[in-house]
């Protein structure tokens, strides 16, 4: 079915093909083959092959965050083994202690019930990452609020004799002050 126009339109292009010399027609053909053989490249081959240079970097990319992903999944059937592999109250104390006193005479440990809290004063920040991977390990006991603040505070110049081995941060280093809270194992 055509319309009026198009009814009309086809005459008016077959005599215009007719009138053409056949070099002009061999032209016009491989113009349009051109312009066809340009528009299968840009809308059919072109996204298929970008696909296939992307894949090898794509599969990589979620190899490793299936590595990241299976790795914290362990990490957290470890975290919820059977309560008798789970140290009592009094030892996850004790290990709290025992980890944050490898901080210095910058943190302090309160306890109170099921809950502990940390203060922190000039504590360097990469003594932080360590000691909290030490705390969730040996007390079973991981983080349920945090405050805190970068310190203005400068390193002591120099330990005092006598006093626990303070982790010493290079100039420049940020250093942290405020108070991380831990939920103890129940009694």
């Amino acid at each position: 079915m055509s319309t009026p126009s198009t009814a009309a339109a086809r005459p008016a292009w077959r005599t215009r093909w007719d009138a053409m010399a056949p070099r002009e027609r061999r032209l016009a053909l491989a113009a349009a083959l051109l312009v066809a053989a340009a528009l299968a490249w840009w809308l059919l081959l072109a996204p298929a092959l970008r696909t296939l240079r992307e894949a090898p970097a794509r599969h990589a990319a979620l190899d490793a965050q299936l590595e990241h992903m299976q790795t914290l999944a362990a990490e957290a059937r470890l975290l919820q083994a059977d309560a008798s592999t789970r140290p009592s109250q009094a030892e996850a104390q004790r290990a709290l202690q025992s980890a944050t006193a490898a901080l210095g005479s910058g943190a302090r440990v309160s306890l109170m019930g099921e809950r502990a809290t940390v203060g922190l004063q000039g504590v360097p920040a990469a003594a932080i990452a360590p000691w909290l991977a030490q705390v969730r390990g040996n007390a079973r006991s991981v983080p349920v609020e945090a405050h805190l603040t970068r310190s203005n505070a400068k390193p002591p110049a120099q330990p005092i004799a006598g006093a626990a081995p303070q982790k010493t941060a290079p100039a420049g280093e940020a250093r942290w002050d405020g108070a991380i809270v831990f939920a103890l194992p129940a009694q």
